[in-house]
């Protein structure tokens, strides 16, 4: 037997969502980058394996899932550098720890300027 959900109930939960929306437009541009950037970093650090004792042996690891998001970030912070002000150099210096992380991690290193996000940044030694 199917439940009829409570009239009263859907349009409760539709106003929620409507206030969660008007919460997100008073978000400033900057945080919501920034957010977005940390996300990004924290999924590439647990697809390097690193927020385990031992990296390598990592359930978690997955450089080809790491590439790509490290590529993403490379692109946002490449695209937004002139909006994050101070966030910009502890942002910056987040991507580059990652880039060597994924270049250690490799058994076979990409050519400096050919690793994840590179086409962005720039070579990372």
């Amino acid at each position: 037997m199917t439940q009829n959900p409570d009239p009263a109930e859907a349009v409760q939960h539709a106003e929620d969502d409507l206030d969660d929306i008007r919460e997100l437009a008073d978000v400033p541009a900057i945080e919501v980058i920034s957010r977005a950037a940390v996300m990004l970093m924290s999924s590439a650090a647990e697809k390097l394996g690193l927020s385990d004792e031992s990296p390598e042996n990592s359930p978690h690891l997955d450089l080809d899932e790491a590439r790509r998001v490290i590529t993403a970030l490379a692109g946002l912070v490449t695209a937004s550098v002139e909006y994050l002000g101070p966030h910009a150099g502890p942002i910056r210096e987040g991507l580059q720890a990652l880039q060597k992380a994924f270049r250690e991690t490799s058994a076979h290193p990409d050519e400096p300027g050919k690793g994840p996000g590179e086409k962005y940044t720039g070579p990372v030694y």
